[in-house]
């Protein structure tokens, strides 16, 4: 509380202000350092400036000329989304159940936690990368890679709703001698299905955002169409897919946040 104002205002997150200034005089040094020494070319961006002008003159208005061209792609993304989301959700659930500490013993708990480790260390583009080069382009790739972008997010989130569940269920059916698969189904299920739910309409709503992304390096979808006209220099068409990927985005997320709020 101040002694002047009788009033009470936070205390700083340093209290040092020695500590203080020196950690914000530190942050800007390095910030201007930071600014002075990455290698930008002005000259190139200067010229880029001139050509994202024609880029985007070149825009409007948005042409919906080949609208089959643009739904194909578009239904190929929720194609992509809906079979990626239903693999990632079913391997995500044993993965999850080896990752939580209550229910795994200590090596499964181990190899649980290094394989969501591993889903989650790489962006979607760069697993997308590896595995066009592993089986080709196409929607399978675009498959593939949002599996694994799946498990990472949908493994982790529910070994973390494993370990918060009231672990006194669990004891009774052990008590009354019931075997692990009646404990699961009986005893775990239950408490972290409505998470499940969620968890798999959020992951799907979040493939159908990603699809339109792996699929400019040749996972297939909707990215794929956008980066075939940017290649052609068809820069009215690229605008009317964009148009529509972010349209559909939006729908998506009403639809997804609809879902959940009647979840809850």
């Amino acid at each position: 509380m101040s002694a002047h104002s009788g009033k009470w205002t936070r205390p700083p997150f340093i209290a040092n202000p020695y500590l203080r200034w020196a950690t914000y005089i530190g942050a800007l040094v390095y910030f201007v350092w930071v600014g002075a020494t990455i290698p930008i070319d002005w000259e190139r961006v200067v010229a880029g400036v001139e050509r994202a002008g024609r880029i985007f003159g070149g825009a409007f208005p948005p042409s919906f000329e080949r609208s089959g061209l643009l739904i194909d792609g578009f239904l190929e993304s929720i194609k992509i989304a809906i079979l990626a989301t239903a693999g990632g959700v079913v391997l995500s659930i044993p993965i999850a159940f080896m990752a939580a500490r209550n229910v795994a013993p200590l090596p499964i708990f181990y190899i649980g936690r290094a394989i969501i480790i591993v889903a989650r260390s790489f962006h979607p583009v760069i697993v997308a990368i590896i595995f066009v080069k592993a089986v080709g382009f196409g929607p399978f790739a675009g498959v593939l890679t949002l599996i694994v972008y799946s498990v990472g997010f949908v493994a982790k989130m529910l070994a973390e709703r494993i370990e918060e569940i009231d672990f006194g269920q669990v004891e009774a059916m052990r008590a009354a001698g019931a075997p692990y698969l009646s404990t699961l189904f009986y005893a775990i299920f239950p408490q972290i299905m409505p998470r499940q739910i969620g968890l798999t309409i959020y992951q799907l709503d979040s493939n159908l955002r990603a699809s339109a992304v792996v699929g400019i390096v040749g996972a297939g979808g909707i990215g794929a169409t956008l980066a075939n006209a940017f290649g052609r220099y068809d820069y009215d068409f690229a605008f009317a897919i964009t148009i529509v990927i972010v349209a559909a985005i939006l729908v998506s997320e009403g639809v997804s946040g609809y879902i959940r709020k009647r979840l809850a």
